[in-house]
């Protein structure tokens, strides 16, 4: 019997619960075994090889080729267990937090500085926040993104 999870309906957030645990069980202990040099060494000479080794699912394999964060998160990867792979790239956890947005990193950086996202709009699906979908992604990519999305419906 599933449990009732209020929590979900909250826009742009992943709530890392105990089902969240259990999906990401093996991407997780992956992401932990980076933290010895041999391993990181291994899985940079050849990642589809090493990553191959672990019960991940294909999805989170491709999740973790793709560095895309978000989609590991969805896969049940907990983010300070991700972390080890922009550490074993050579990357800061601002520049991970960023590409999630979708913000390089010094926007990033700058709407942390003024305070983080707000509130407002983002309480609830439907609001029109930042961190609202038809809002995603933020920052640079976001802005490109709907440049494209309006040139294509002028043509």
């Amino acid at each position: 019997m599933a449990l009732d999870k209020p929590y979900k309906d909250i826009p742009g957030t992943l709530i890392f619960d105990a089902e969240q645990s259990r999906k990401g069980y093996w991407i997780n202990q992956f992401c932990m075994s980076l933290m010895k040099a041999a391993n990181r060494e291994r899985f940079k000479a050849d990642e589809r090889a090493y990553l191959d080794e672990w019960p991940m699912t294909e999805e989170q394999k491709q999740a973790v080729m793709a560095r895309d964060l978000n989609w590991c998160m969805r896969t049940g990867g907990n983010i300070y267990f991700l972390a080890k792979i922009g550490a074993t790239d050579g990357k800061s956890f601002q520049y991970m937090a960023a590409t999630m947005t979708g913000m390089t990193q010094e926007e990033y950086m700058a709407m942390m500085l003024a305070g983080g996202r707000s509130a407002e709009g983002n309480r609830r699906p439907g609001e029109d926040g930042d961190a609202q979908p038809q809002n995603q992604p933020q920052g640079a990519a976001g802005r490109a993104a709907r440049a494209a999305s309006a040139q294509k419906e002028e043509s």
